[in-house]
């Protein structure tokens, strides 16, 4: 894991999963969370990726993953194959954000999303002494961001309310500790559980 923020939300995405889950990751990345939840909570995991360095790490960690984009790699999938599916800092690099969360409704039960707050302070800082936000949990510029969307935490429920989308589950992550005060200002990062 790479930071204390990883390592307070792979526990907490633990906690909501139970043991021999079935679950599906979408943008696993290198497959830290992935290999988590199977060393922690035992699960049935397949991960997703668009980027081959990414896979070729996912494989020598001996995990189950597809080298496809997350916008056409989900077609194949049967309905209700899995009991979550996870889109853990992939959100915002999504183009067609209501197609994808839909098609994470119908091949899993429930979707566990984790997000970073773009409205967290220091990014605001930023903002008003006129320069895009650059922080330590959010390392890249303007011209080389895989970001597309910019969202904060109340965006987000904002986003769900609009869907009719239920938010079982709310959980927000400072450097190093748990957010329960004005997390939308405060929290760097967010995991949320929803279902239809």
């Amino acid at each position: 894991m790479k930071n204390k923020i990883e390592q307070l939300a792979y526990k907490t995405i633990a906690s909501i999963i139970f043991d021999g889950a079935k679950v599906l990751d979408l943008g696993c990345g290198a497959g830290d969370l992935l290999d988590y939840l199977c060393t922690h909570k035992n699960i049935n995991g397949q991960g997703l990726d668009i980027s081959q360095d990414a896979i070729s790490n996912c494989i020598q960690k001996g995990l189950s993953v597809f080298h496809s984009d997350i916008e056409n790699g989900l077609d194949a999938y049967p309905d209700q194959s899995f009991d979550f599916v996870i889109l853990f800092n992939s959100l915002q690099e999504i183009k067609n954000v209501d197609s994808i969360i839909e098609q994470c409704f119908r091949i899993g039960k429930k979707l566990i999303v984790g997000v970073p707050n773009f409205g967290q302070l220091h990014s605001r800082l930023k903002l008003l002494f006129g320069y895009s936000p650059v922080t330590k949990h959010l390392p890249y510029t303007w011209f080389n961001s895989p970001n597309i969307r910019f969202l904060t935490i109340k965006d987000f429920y904002v986003y769900c309310a609009m869907r009719r989308y239920k938010i079982l589950d709310a959980f927000f992550f400072a450097l190093d500790k748990p957010v329960n005060f004005l997390p939308n200002l405060f929290a760097y990062t967010s995991v949320f559980v929803i279902s239809k």
